[in-house]
């Protein structure tokens, strides 16, 4: 079985990730009990498994793929400051909210965020996605300018700019891994 890795907070619930480096990491409420954390991980040992499997494959696909150049990093990132600040204005306009700075970069793990100050964070290898996934993103941190959360009224907002969001969520989740290579 895989070493897993305990993290401890103020958190309320327990949830278990596996990263792209193929660690398991559990994260639980510093009043819970290791017996109830063992029991909750056992229930998810196929979950695991199949997750672990899939991000081996993953790494296997991403080393025989060459990976961008940092020129092509800057060419997308020149790219995403022409076009993303564009589709914030548009969207931010149809949500009726408002924003601060945006950003763009190289992030490893994150496609978007939006902090609590209204500043917007992109990935710049959003812009080796199909348009519809673009907005999908900018519309997705848009909205945590009304939930920052991903509560059911947060999807709420999501869908009514774009009532087929899942599709387009899922093709990120599949195909996300894809845009980081040549």
């Amino acid at each position: 079985m895989q070493k897993i890795e305990l993290i401890r907070s103020n958190r309320k619930t327990i949830a278990i990730e596996v990263t792209r480096d193929c660690r398991v990491v559990v994260k639980a409420p510093k009043w819970i009990s290791e017996r109830e954390i063992n029991r909750f991980i056992g229930e998810k040992a196929d979950w695991i498994e199949n997750h672990l499997r899939k991000m081996k494959i993953r790494q296997q696909e991403a080393d025989n793929k060459e990976a961008l150049s940092e020129q092509d990093i800057k060419l997308l990132v020149t790219r995403a400051k022409r076009i993303i600040p564009v589709k914030v204005a548009k969207f931010s306009e149809q949500i009726g909210v408002t924003y601060g700075r945006i950003t763009i970069r190289m992030q490893k793990s994150r496609w978007g965020s939006c902090s609590g100050q209204g500043n917007l964070n992109f990935n710049c290898l959003l812009m080796r996605a199909p348009d519809e996934i673009i907005d999908y993103v900018v519309v997705h941190e848009l909205c945590h300018r009304k939930e920052m959360n991903h509560s059911p009224k947060f999807w709420a907002e999501v869908e009514k700019i774009l009532p087929d969001y899942k599709e387009r969520r899922l093709w990120l989740k599949n195909h996300g891994a894809e845009l980081s290579y040549k």
